[in-house]
Order: structure tokens, then C-alpha cells, then sequence
């Protein structure tokens, strides 16, 4: 694991997309603050960037950094979580801007994940994590489901896990409106 996330830290540094795993299904990854990588990301998955993309981060006291106003019910929601949890916020900042939503929003998970944890904690920005396959089609939850098409157009491929076959599957997403006013997307 340890030649893996430093070559994947490298490859996110230089402005390149990783392929790894997550705390829920593989993923495409890249620089949230990188909007060139960003855009790749949408071009591989032939995304329209209308439709965002979310981040991982590894610490809860981290999101004043990327998130206007933190309604405190998402404090509780974060906390409370035993399953992954995206949460989508208001007034998303400090990000790239064709990351975030028209409305202004961004979707962000804490990962648990030890791998993506330390990936986090060793690169020191949000990570972009979007299912590894083209837009519309079923998510990759294990390595060998992921098509070659999207594994030739990544930097680098991250090869823990790559045998691991334990189900998984997308995170709950939930979204925060004024006054804490929670709407929940999927479940």
C-alpha cells in the first residue's frame, strides 16, 4: 500500500487522475482544486459538467476550509454515520470551479477508508471521487468490472484492492437546504 499512495500523491500533485479504490466503489480521482484535472475527469466519463462531481476529504474539520456556512445539523449527520454519507452543502469554495454545482453546492464524503484516508492525509487537499465508468453506465463496484477504456485513460492505477471482493455499493447522499432543512436524494 505504501508505494501506492506515493505514487498516486504524485500523480494527483502533477495535475494527473487516479483509478482506486473507496470506501464504497472504485473511483476516478483527481485534484479538486485542479480545474484542468477536473475537466479530464468529465472528458473520460463523457460527463456533462453541468452534472458535478463529488470530493473526499478525511477530516471533518476540514470543511469551513471548502464550505461557506456548515449548517449544524451537518456536524450531527457526520458524526452519527456508520454507512458512507455524502453530503451536498451550500456554498461550496476553494475548490475548482467546474467541480462545483450551478447552485453553488458540493457534494463531499468523509471516507473511513483506510487507503483513501492516508491518500488524504498525504496529499492535503479534497479528492474528487467519481464512479470509474462512463456517465449512464452501471458503477464499477469491483476492479474487474471497470472497462479498459477508462483504465488506458487514467495516470495511474492503484493496485490495492484490486483483488478485493467484497460487495459494496454508492454512498447515501443527502442534500442540506436553509435552516437545516435536509432532503435525502438516495438512500
Amino acid at each position: 500500500m505504501h508505494n501506492d499512495l506515493k505514487k498516486a500523491v504524485e500523480v494527483l500533485k502533477s495535475g494527473g487522475i487516479i483509478l482506486y479504490p473507496t470506501d464504497t466503489i472504485w473511483g476516478i480521482g483527481c485534484d479538486a482544486t485542479n480545474a484542468e484535472a477536473v475537466q479530464r475527469i468529465y472528458d473520460i466519463k463523457k460527463r456533462e459538467d453541468s452534472k458535478s462531481m463529488l470530493v473526499l476529504m478525511e477530516n471533518p474539520a476540514l470543511l469551513d476550509r471548502y464550505v461557506d456556512e456548515v449548517p449544524e445539523v451537518a456536524w450531527d449527520l457526520v458524526e452519527i454515520s456508520t454507512t458512507p454519507l455524502t453530503v451536498i452543502y451550500r456554498g461550496a469554495k476553494n475548490l475548482a470551479a467546474n467541480l462545483i454545482a450551478e447552485d453553488g453546492s458540493i457534494g463531499i464524503r468523509f471516507t473511513k477508508e483506510e487507503f483513501t484516508r492516508q491518500l488524504l492525509q498525504r496529499f492535503r487537499r479534497p479528492i474528487v471521487s467519481t464512479s470509474a465508468n462512463k456517465s449512464g453506465e452501471k458503477s464499477s463496484v469491483f476492479f474487474d468490472d471497470i472497462s479498459e477504456e477508462i483504465k488506458q485513460a487514467v495516470d495511474y492505477i492503484v493496485e490495492y484492492r484490486q483483488d478485493d471482493r467484497m460487495p459494496s455499493k454508492a454512498s447515501s447522499v443527502i442534500k442540506l437546504g436553509p435552516g437545516g432543512q435536509i432532503e435525502i436524494l438516495r438512500k
